[in-house]
């Protein structure tokens, strides 16, 4: 009887500790957010077209998210794949630092910490976004038809702020 006790007290003790999310960089890593860019040039709709995942396959379908600017500022609709779970985040955002953005409103994790802007190309049409704990990365751009050479320079992105790239996932 004692035992069972105990094993239905450590059965709710674990039930309670908080969900550990997979890192995607090397902590040791210096990360850089993309001071320059005016978040409200980031307005539109983005089409994911990389994120990171443990497993080949990405788990789940490619997602997206606009950007609108309201009265109040910035508000996002979030549906991302973010490491084999499609994650949503619909509420405000508010600018938390030279390209780094916060969901102001109650969001699951990953998307529950700042986001930095980690490069956007000069034309606005490819977007990186990560976190200093490495807990998501992902590309986007404009549409789903990301050309070679803004994959390459959004990759090497990734690489400089400590990204693993053996982990992303191209749709």
């Amino acid at each position: 009887m004692y035992r069972l006790i105990a094993l239905l007290l450590l059965l709710t003790a674990c039930a309670q500790l908080p969900v550990e999310t997979a890192s995607f960089r090397r902590a040791e890593t210096q990360i850089w957010a993309n001071a320059v860019t005016d978040p409200m040039q980031l307005t539109g709709r983005w089409t994911q077209v990389a994120t990171f995942a443990s497993l080949a396959d990405p788990g789940c379908a490619a997602g997206g998210m606009e950007l609108s600017q309201t009265t109040q500022g910035l508000y996002v609709t979030a549906q991302l794949c973010l490491n084999g779970v499609s994650t949503v985040y619909r509420g405000p955002m508010a600018v938390s630092g030279p390209g780094q953005l916060f969901p102001v409103g109650k969001a699951k994790a990953p998307l529950d910490r700042t986001w930095w802007v980690l490069w956007v190309d000069a034309d606005l049409r490819t977007l990186v976004l990560g976190t200093p704990d490495g807990s998501f990365g992902v590309i986007l751009n404009r549409d789903a038809r990301l050309p070679g050479d803004r994959r390459k320079a959004a990759r090497d992105i990734l690489r400089w702020n400590g990204y693993d790239l053996s982990l992303l996932r191209d749709y």
